[in-house]
């Protein structure tokens, strides 16, 4: 990108989300219809009582994933889990699918029926349609972009941007795993490239692996939601990182957040792994990505609606903006937690 003094601004500079900031800040909503545009997980679009909910996202090769260790039915799958993820982050239920493939010509018709065989068993799962896509051809690799769309109640749509203070800061599930399954899945790439007749050993590690490859969208918390009355006050799903999202909450509602260590859950596997490669399970934990895990907040008077219901933990509290981002250690020490989630731009 360069302006009319001659001047290069490299995209790195701005990330992603301040490009997409950048981009688009000339675009306003024109169409009373268009009820939530570019900033959320998802685009809303009025629809009667109803709203739709649409979102897309792009998997490219040698940047999102590897096809060294990532099966073409393991990435189709993929492909349309991060996608439901975003419309579940609404508080709403994804109902179709588009599909659309940029190929190489190395990929031949057998290996494109093993990634829509991962794409229909997802949609299968979670009761979606697949109803279009386009494909098309390129010099190298391959790209996968899903658009998922999605249906809500608009009084029940939840946003990043209605964290209040004293709001409990909650997450589901367990975070950290997908990364150390990605670090697992590396380590194994380089000893086949350096020795390819040594055999992968993956046998004890299904489950951190298993949160990289074949990760799910949290479809039965939504649904637990619903059941129990409770609409959180803001929500997103972890895919850049939990440390990330939480900024991005913040940044949306105005506010800070303490997020407690004996709060954030971490699968023992992860913890163990984390600790064999000399890394800090909570650093891992708060800057993996790729979990799909929900991080929302909630009125303090819900949390009643909360803490009986499972794979629910309460992390940590939103407090005043001048209070900042901070990470209360289980020895007592506060430090600022720096958003470190996926880059989605390199310097190549």
């Amino acid at each position: 990108m360069t302006n009319e003094f001659g001047k290069r601004t490299d995209v790195n500079e701005l990330g992603e989300f301040g490009l997409i900031d950048h981009l688009t800040k000339n675009f306003k909503l024109k169409n009373q219809s268009s009820f939530k545009g570019i900033g959320d997980d998802a685009a809303i679009i009025e629809n009667g009582d109803f709203a739709t909910v649409i979102s897309t996202d792009m998997l490219v090769e040698g940047i999102h994933f590897d096809l060294m260790y990532s099966p073409l039915k393991h990435l189709g799958y993929k492909s349309v889990i991060v996608n439901l993820s975003d419309i579940y982050a609404m508080n709403a239920f994804p109902k179709q699918i588009t599909v659309s493939l940029a190929l190489s010509n190395r990929f031949s018709v057998e290996a494109l029926d093993e990634l829509y065989e991962g794409i229909h068993l997802a949609c299968e799962k979670y009761n979606v349609d697949l109803v279009g896509g386009d494909t098309t051809s390129i010099r190298k690799g391959m790209v996968i972009s899903v658009t998922a769309i999605g249906q809500g109640e608009k009084d029940k749509l939840v946003y990043r941007n209605g964290a209040k203070v004293g709001d409990l800061l909650c997450i589901t599930g367990d975070v950290g795993a997908a990364y150390l399954g990605l670090q697992i899945l590396e380590r194994e790439k380089q000893v086949y490239l350096s020795n390819p007749g040594v055999q992968p050993d993956l046998e004890n590690q299904k489950y951190l692996v298993g949160r990289q490859l074949k990760p799910e969208a949290r479809k039965d918390m939504i649904e637990a939601f619903a059941k129990n009355k409770l609409i959180p006050t803001s929500m997103i799903d972890v895919s850049d990182g939990v440390a990330s999202e939480v900024f991005h909450i913040c940044k949306q509602s105005g506010v800070g957040a303490i997020v407690e260590e004996s709060g954030v859950p971490i699968h023992p596997e992860a913890q163990y792994r984390a600790i064999s490669f000399n890394l800090d399970p909570i650093t891992c934990a708060l800057s993996g990505g790729e979990d799909y895990e929900l991080l929302f907040t909630i009125d303090p008077k819900d949390v009643d609606k909360v803490k009986y219901l499972p794979d629910i933990y309460i992390m940590g509290e939103i407090v005043p903006k001048e209070d900042g981002i901070k990470l209360h250690t289980k020895g007592g020490n506060v430090h600022q937690i720096t958003a470190q989630g996926w880059q989605h731009f390199d310097n190549k």
